[in-house]
């Protein structure tokens, strides 16, 4: 199944094909002329994080962890270390940020960071019966439990709206772009 997506990108009209195959997404960026090139050509400028969260759930409340770096609130979650499956890469980084073990419920979405060139895999997890409490770490100051209905005003934007996509309870996961830069999220200055 393809599905073409036109969009406007600094006046450049860019096409992104996407394909399910075997349960890996892959995804080709360009216009016609890069299109015709040659396999290898595109394969080698082809460059993306991969990246995956867990939306952590217990008890209608859901848990966020305050980076140390910058003091917002986010979900816990990173980059796949190179030969790790997207949720090998996911149960380490729950584990090294917020010293929590958690089982996987279901994908709640795929999101395209283009201004980064990664591409996330949240997923909604929940505690496991002998998790304990969770911790703190390098990248974590504190962890809480917060109810939908009283999330930090200081939480990540698009961690947010991931955090929204799984209170849906779509159980189709959601594909969806992020497009707008780190300065935008945290109201910074923009960088040159």
């Amino acid at each position: 199944m393809v599905n073409r997506e036109h969009a406007y990108l600094n006046g450049e009209v860019r096409a992104v094909q996407q394909r399910q195959h075997d349960a890996t997404w892959w995804a080709y960026q360009g216009d016609d002329d890069t299109m015709a090139n040659d396999r290898q050509q595109q394969d080698s400028k082809a460059r993306f994080r991969v990246a995956a969260f867990a939306i952590i759930e217990q008890e209608g409340r859901y848990l966020l962890a305050r980076r140390r770096d910058i003091g917002w609130w986010n979900l816990a979650g990173g980059g796949l270390e190179n030969g790790e499956t997207v949720d090998e890469g996911m149960l380490r980084e729950v584990m090294e940020e917020v010293c929590l073990t958690v089982t996987i419920e279901r994908v709640v979405g795929i999101y395209s960071k283009p201004r980064k060139n990664e591409v996330v895999v949240t997923f909604l997890c929940h505690p496991t019966p002998n998790a304990g409490i969770p911790g703190t770490s390098d990248e974590v100051s504190e962890g809480g439990w917060f109810s939908p209905d009283r999330l930090p005003d200081d939480f990540l934007p698009k961690h947010r709206q991931r955090l929204q996509d799984a209170l849906l309870g779509q159980r189709e996961a959601i594909v969806r772009a992020q497009r707008t830069s780190t300065e935008e999220d945290q109201g910074l200055p923009a960088s040159k």
